[in-house]
């Protein structure tokens, strides 16, 4: 049988590895690598030449990430003969040029004493003066060894090739997002409204708001992503079978069972954290009493249907609420009486109440504007007997609302009720009562009274929806109620752009569960914080980017090649003094590996609430600039030192190999 290039190189010198590590002096370079080149290759060029297709799985065989696009062009430049076939050492040049990249061979060689290989010692340097892995020592770089090295004569000596070393720094290890990030590590123990919790608007849609058709998949979609409060608008069905969909037009219905059974199905998924239900319920009492029955019977012991504390006059925390589904909707009574009715028969039982309605619309509130109708109320605090402020608050007019009691019991800590102003929420509004408010009208409380915003989100939980208008299911910017402490700011998920990649960004902290601890100044009850100010005590971060290189960008559609026009912007989002936009120049014809080495500085006053986004582009002056791929994530979930960023689509999907390479150094 014959021998493979390794096993022939151990028995012609049995004692050189040894020597070797004992005398810390590098395996013959060339000698070692063309080994084990050729060991890896050699039975795929038995037959002689080898075409596309075989060259793209080899370069996959070798653990060469590689586009297929990217290779196809350099598979053309290297076929000398223009046969779509190549040779062994055409294929080697495919090799170099894509996996041996200058800016990484540059830093392997500033610490590889021969410029061959890294020997421990070298790499807990590299370790430790560049990617900030102050802890390091020889025994965790034998590891990364272990882990990256391919060659095993060069991995047994305890030494790091240029094979080597380019795995690990294009690894998951040597990603932007900070691996610590990626388990739950916040207290899960504080009540629900400390929390920012993801949160979905009109789930049941896949497009547009008018003529779109609901599916299950936009619940399973949002539910996959982490998302903990999905919104579900109900409606009466025929044969006493309530529906879901946008009520008044023209988009498909489902039946409310169908969604619950779905939600049952995938509700812990990605978060083993609390879902929150939001029913947008206009059905009848009839029918509500149907969807009470569908809501025990699908979700059994999942769902929430009695208060976990007897005294309590806080909601649960997230750790305490694991695994349940909780209910949110009108309610009659107090938890107190809900209580004493468990296990009494409600069939049929419909109690009424009014509430006050928000004449909201924007076409309504245009008609108010020109009869002069629209009212200014004054906004008192407590101890104040002249007006802080002027806000304007929309009219509200009283409305009776019927509601089976069945459906009722089950809304225990998120009960839905209506806005009237920060006032009276402090002075009536109960612990286990959780606001909707329109993002117009949001809008207008956060500018106006930024400070009562927070101390009102400190202890209530408040939901943001787009407003009416937004047919087309756009979305708007969530940061800005983010600022203010809104726990559930709804997006519509099926809707691609900045707002979702800001979502996705914000929420791939805390292990992707869907929940994040609010900062503690949106946390205390004294707290001074408001965001369109310097805050007195802040504790800024200096960011320092240097954005090295791009790495297999996808290439312009406009292009009949590989090329595009490339250029990366790095944007900060946050409070609005931590608002700003760097650009890169542009590098001509080149998405395969443009090089920038381009240094940028950002001074984020509130890195607490901050997310950083990566954009690249492809520049055209005649159409506008066209989007290319973006990541973005929480400035304080960033790694320091050599770091890749990986790109993702216009809708979310993973564009890798695509990535940036960048340098990350930051200081607070």
């Amino acid at each position: 049988m014959a021998l493979t290039y390794a096993q022939a190189f151990r028995i012609a010198a049995p004692n050189l590895l040894e020597t070797c590590y004992a005398e810390r002096i590098s395996l013959t370079p060339f000698f070692v690598l063309h080994t084990w080149f050729l060991s890896m290759i050699r039975d795929d060029f038995r037959g002689g030449k080898i075409n596309l297709e075989k060259a793209y799985k080899l370069l996959e065989k070798l653990n060469v990430q590689c586009s297929y696009i990217h290779v196809k062009y350099i598979f053309k430049d290297n076929d000398r003969l223009r046969q779509g076939r190549i040779t062994i050492e055409e294929f080697r040049s495919i090799y170099r040029i894509i996996a041996h990249r200058e800016e990484i061979l540059e830093i392997f060689n500033t610490y590889s004493e021969n410029r061959k290989v890294l020997f421990e010692r070298n790499l807990v340097d590299f370790l430790t003066q560049e990617q900030y892995m102050l802890n390091t020592n020889k025994n965790f770089a034998f590891e990364i060894i272990e882990k990256y090295e391919p060659i095993e004569e060069v991995k047994e000596a305890r030494q790091m090739s240029l094979e080597g070393f380019i795995r690990y720094l294009c690894s998951s290890d040597c990603q932007l997002f900070d691996n610590d990030y990626e388990k739950v590590y916040q207290d899960m123990t504080h009540p629900l409204n400390d929390y920012f919790i993801s949160s979905s608007h009109n789930t049941y849609l896949i497009s547009d708001q008018l003529v779109g058709p609901s599916d299950i998949w936009g619940y399973v979609s949002a539910l996959v992503k982490g998302c903990r409060c999905l919104e579900i608008d109900c409606w009466d069905g025929s044969q006493n079978e309530p529906v879901v969909y946008h009520g008044y037009t023209l988009t498909s219905k489902l039946l409310f069972k169908t969604v619950i059974q779905a939600i049952h199905k995938y509700a812990f998924i990605a978060s083993d954290y609390p879902l929150v239900l939001s029913l947008e319920n206009h059905c009848s009492p009839p029918q509500q009493e149907v969807m009470a029955d569908n809501l025990q019977f699908i979700l059994g012991d999942a769902l929430l249907s009695d208060m976990l504390d007897d005294f309590s006059d806080q909601l649960p925390s997230p750790e305490a609420l694991k695994f349940k589904i909780l209910v949110r909707n009108k309610k009659i009574g107090t938890l107190v009486e809900t209580r004493e009715r468990r296990n009494s028969d409600k069939h049929g039982q419909v109690q009424e109440y009014e509430e006050y309605e928000e004449a909201e619309k924007e076409e309504e509130e245009d008609k108010m504007k020109e009869s002069g109708a629209l009212t200014f109320l004054k906004d008192y605090s407590e101890k104040e007997t002249e007006p802080r402020n002027l806000v304007r608050l929309p009219l509200f007019r009283k409305k009776r609302v019927k509601v089976a009691l069945a459906l009722s019991d089950l809304v225990i800590y998120t009960k839905a009720e209506k806005f009237r102003s920060f006032y009276h929420s402090k002075l009536y509004q109960q612990f286990n009562e959780t606001n909707s408010i329109g993002e117009s009208e949001a809008r207008k409380l956060s500018k106006l009274s930024a400070n009562d915003f927070i101390l009102h989100t400190r202890k209530f939980v408040t939901r943001i929806y787009p407003k009416a208008t937004r047919a087309d299911s756009s979305n708007f910017n969530p940061q800005e109620f983010w600022n203010v402490g809104c726990q559930m700011v709804a997006l519509n998920f099926q809707t691609p752009g900045l707002p979702m990649d800001l979502q996705n960004g914000k929420f791939l902290d805390n292990g992707s569960s869907g929940y994040i601890l609010k900062p503690q100044f949106l946390r205390d009850y004294e707290t001074e914080f408001n965001p369109y100010e310097i805050p007195q005590t802040s504790n800024p971060v200096t960011l320092t980017i240097r954005l090295i290189s791009g790495v297999q960008l996808p290439p312009s559609s406009h292009s009949s090649s590989n090329k595009a026009d490339t250029l990366v912007i790095i944007e900060i989002f946050g409070v609005p003094y931590d608002q700003m936009k760097q650009q890169t120049r542009v590098i001509k014809r080149n998405a395969f590996s443009p090089r920038w080495n381009e240094t940028f500085t950002f001074v984020i006053q509130v890195p607490e609430l901050a997310l950083i986004r990566f954009v690249v582009e492809n520049q055209n002056f005649l159409t506008g600039n066209e989007f290319l791929g973006q990541y973005t994530l929480p400035v304080l979930c960033m790694s320091k030192g050599y770091r890749h960023v990986p790109l993702f689509s216009k809708f979310g999907q993973s564009l890798e190999p695509a990535s940036l390479f960048t340098y990350i150094w930051y200081v607070r």
